[in-house]
């Protein structure tokens, strides 16, 4: 695919999929999600450009998931594939904490391929979740990965997927490619059990901080986001909820897509990542309200403050 525009801009490469979510009772509603497919849409609704690259499915669920992401204003710039959508069946416990199984063979997320990915311009790239545990997907955003330009943020979300990891010690060295180039990398604390385990949090992020000097954000649920970077550790306070939590679906992907919405806005560039307080902030905001929804329905900016940015 050719470039379409050397504006700055924010583009996220990786999975869309259909969210299966199961209430405790039993009940189940399908909604569109994907970590990547949902931190475009966060950072889209709060006024940010952004393109998503990944396969979408020719079926129904494929037709509406890019139908959302243009009605969020989100460019598409993928390749519709006739394969079923992948789906993601979430559960939810009494607390609204949410479990995922994957269901992806044959199906349309891993199947993006070198020759379906577009120039990469500046700004800020993302990826993460699903995008370096399934092929040949994960190793086409690797590459993608490798070709930014030098003066491109990349903002990498772990987001482990133990279920779909078929080969670890494959899994972890592509996440350790990823980090060479790096800029900010955001982990939750499930995250580093899974990549270092048996080793305390702060230590482990430290240890992939250590690999390609990006800043580390290790999130914690309604916890402290903990910054962890070359000049040390700073620890961001979520603040008290005013509402009670409906679920946790999409909350980490409206703080991936709020702090990169935020990031453009503020026009901070590679050279700023040691002062991320103030974009975890602005993260927290935002995911504040996704918790007090049903799925993953990110904020509008005329739904946060009027000094957000």
């Amino acid at each position: 695919m050719a470039a379409t525009t050397t504006e700055s801009r924010i583009t996220v490469a990786g999975e869309a999929v259909v969210d299966l979510v199961i209430q405790p009772d039993g009940d189940v509603t399908a909604t569109l999600g994907g970590a990547p497919f949902n931190t475009a849409r966060a950072a889209a609704r709060l006024g940010a450009p952004v393109t998503f690259i990944g396969t979408l499915s020719t079926d129904r669920f494929g037709s509406l998931l890019a139908a959302q992401l243009e009605a969020d204003g989100v460019h598409i710039a993928s390749v519709r594939k006739d394969l079923p959508t992948t789906l993601a069946a979430a559960e939810l416990d009494d607390a609204g904490a949410a479990s995922y199984r994957f269901y992806i063979d044959g199906t349309s997320a891993p199947a993006l391929e070198p020759g379906d990915t577009p120039w990469v311009g500046p700004g800020v790239f993302f990826t993460g979740g699903l995008g370096l545990a399934l092929q040949p997907m994960a190793d086409t955003v690797l590459a993608m990965t490798k070709t930014v330009d030098d003066s491109t943020t990349v903002f990498f979300d772990i987001n482990c997927r133990p279920k779909v990891v078929g080969d670890r010690t494959a899994y972890l060295e592509r996440v350790n490619q990823l980090l060479m180039r790096a800029d900010i990398v955001k982990v939750s604390d499930d995250d580093l059990a899974y990549l270092s385990p048996g080793i305390n949090v702060i230590d482990a992020a430290h240890q992939l901080q250590a690999v390609g000097g990006a800043t580390v954000l290790v999130t914690a649920g309604a916890s402290t986001t903990s910054i962890v970077g070359e000049h040390g550790l700073i620890e961001v306070p979520v603040a008290p909820l005013d509402s009670p939590v409906i679920d946790s679906i999409g909350a980490g992907d409206t703080f991936s897509g709020a702090l990169l919405a935020w990031w453009m806005a503020s026009s901070r560039g590679r050279s700023d990542v040691e002062g991320l307080q103030q974009a975890v902030l602005a993260a927290h905001q935002a995911a504040a309200v996704v918790v007090t929804r049903q799925g993953a329905e990110p904020p509008r900016r005329t739904e946060l403050p009027n000094d957000w940015v």
